[in-house]
């Protein structure tokens, strides 16, 4: 989100986005940032508003482009400074460190930090000051009568701000408005998994996202408590550990708390746990490693029990579903959140939701952070509190404030890049639709070599498939495909084998109907044509 004056302009957050099951090859999505060139001279600033993929993972995309301070807590910018240093930015980056409760300006623009619960420590909002008002952003959080760290959501403040100041606009997470009452404090999962860890007398396999530190810490503390070593699996996970340690946010039970990852097949079960990554069913995570049998050092066994410490991501659910299948047949008891309490969210509930906007009486409400439905949902819950104008804005729309009026003021081009491998935004649509062609239908590649002199057929039809036929049951298949290319040769006449586009595009309709027919499918089809 980008806050504006005119002279001074702040960005708040820069993400990235996890592939669903259509993105094929797809390791994640960012935003396409081309859309700031224009206002660049201006760009003051990035504001983190947390340490969380979807808020910290595509900074290192934006910081190619635009020469920024960063702002953050500590720990926000340390686990930020991990990412950094995959891409060479790391020592490069101006990454400026604030407190969760302080004041300070930037350019023309007044801002205000307030701290926020959530599944991570160091996370808080913004209140944005200028000429047109009083902004309010609140990052994403929940009010946790329990906060691991001692520091609750600033509702107090909030409060004050909200009777002494004329709030212009909210805008406010809303990821869980679908769910009723209050979300459960962070604690509740450390007490489950304690329970949990006293009465199993395997090892315990707990997956999660490595970036959530407080229930990194609810684990470790639990395993302590009941005579249990920990193991961290996955690099992501080793990493941001050391960093929370190194900054003073986790602290280890006893010296000997970490046990190395090579010695959870020597010790007794009910001595091991193990933290890894791998909670979505990413393809080559540690958890799937494990699942499969081809983890270098953790194999499941008779006896362990695997937990899914999160929430199913939409998208995930089949990825997740497999690698739970194979832990089970892999001789694993498997806890996950549809059948135990072992996940709880770090996001608002609706009572609340209404509490923000009870205390901050918002002139106008933008809801942020969810799917057009969790936005339409939030917006008719602000609207049966009396908020006197709730919004709903999409990707791009421009929100204009003069003197506390809003008017809607048109909209920017937006959109995202795909990153594969190396590759940013080379993959697009046309791309993405070839992958789901080749892995539904499969492809035929038909190879013929060509006189230049004379335009006979020297060598060929020669007919390549994958994913089409087997390997047994294609000889007849492929003969008669390679009568049908022949037969289309010669229709063809002499004339039209002078263009190489034109006999390609034959030869592709003709194998096209071929495959449609006898086989009930539609096949890429890839004619190369070699002149000799």
């Amino acid at each position: 989100m980008l806050f504006d004056d005119g002279d001074s302009a702040l960005l708040v957050d820069a993400g990235l986005m996890f592939p669903d099951d259509t993105m094929l090859g797809i390791d994640f999505v960012i935003p396409d940032f081309g859309c700031l060139q224009e206002i660049s001279p201006r760009l003051r600033a990035l504001l983190l508003t947390h340490g969380h993929e979807d808020h910290i993972g595509a900074v290192s995309f934006l910081l190619r482009e635009f020469d920024v301070p960063v702002y953050g807590t500590p720990l926000t910018l340390g686990l930020l400074r991990n990412r950094l240093a995959e891409y060479g930015l790391d020592g490069v980056a101006r990454l400026e460190a604030i407190e969760r409760s302080g004041r300070f300006r930037i350019g023309d623009l007044d801002v205000e930090t307030f701290p926020v619960c959530h599944s991570i420590p160091g996370g808080f909002g913004y209140i944005l000051r200028c000429r047109d008002g009083v902004f309010v952003h609140t990052g994403d959080f929940k009010i946790d009568q329990r906060p691991l760290d001692g520091v609750p959501t600033a509702m107090d403040r909030l409060a004050a701000v909200g009777a002494h100041e004329q709030v212009t606009a909210l805008f406010s997470d809303s990821t869980n408005v679908e769910r009723e009452g209050h979300s459960l404090p962070e604690a509740f999962v450390g007490e489950a998994l304690s329970e949990l860890f006293g009465a199993v007398g395997g090892r315990v396999i707990v997956a999660m996202f490595s970036s959530n530190i407080h229930r990194i810490q609810e684990v470790i503390s639990a395993a302590a408590r009941n005579g249990r070593r920990v193991a961290l699996c996955g690099r992501s996970m080793v990493g941001n550990v050391r960093t929370a340690l190194e900054l003073g946010y986790m602290r280890l039970p006893h010296p000997n708390i970490l046990l190395p990852v090579e010695e959870t097949e020597t010790l007794p079960g009910r001595e091991v746990a193990v933290l890894t990554t791998g909670s979505q069913g990413e393809p080559r995570s540690a958890l799937t490693l494990m699942a499969l049998g081809e983890h270098k050092h953790v194999r499941i066994r008779e006896g362990d029990t695997a937990v899914l410490s999160s929430k199913f991501i939409p998208g995930n659910e089949r990825a997740i579903a497999n690698v739970i299948n194979h832990l089970f047949l892999a001789g694993a008891d498997v806890r996950y959140e549809k059948i135990s309490e072992i996940h709880v969210s770090g996001h608002a509930s609706r009572e609340e939701l209404r509490s923000m906007v009870r205390i901050l009486r918002p002139e106008y409400f933008i809801p942020v952070h969810g799917e057009p439905r969790h936005l339409m949902i939030h917006k008719a819950l602000a609207q049966e509190m009396g908020v006197p104008r709730p919004e709903f804005v999409r990707n791009g729309d421009i929100l204009e404030f003069s003197e506390g009026v809003l008017t809607h003021a048109g909209k920017v081009p937006t959109g995202r890049l795909f990153v594969d491998g190396k590759g940013v935004g080379e993959v697009e649509g046309v791309v993405l639709k070839d992958r789901h062609h080749l892995s539904n239908d499969g492809m035929v590649m038909v190879v013929l070599a060509i006189s230049q002199t004379s335009g006979e057929i020297l060598y060929g039809p020669d007919i390549v498939t994958r994913g089409v036929v087997s390997e047994n049951a294609s000889d007849t298949i492929m003969e008669d495909a390679r009568r049908v290319v022949l037969a289309t040769w010669e229709e063809a006449g002499p004339e039209a084998r002078k263009d190489a586009a034109e006999i390609k595009t034959d030869i592709r309709k003709a194998l096209r109907r071929f495959f449609n027919k006898r086989l009930d499918r539609k096949p890429m089809i890839i004619p190369v044509l070699l002149e000799l």
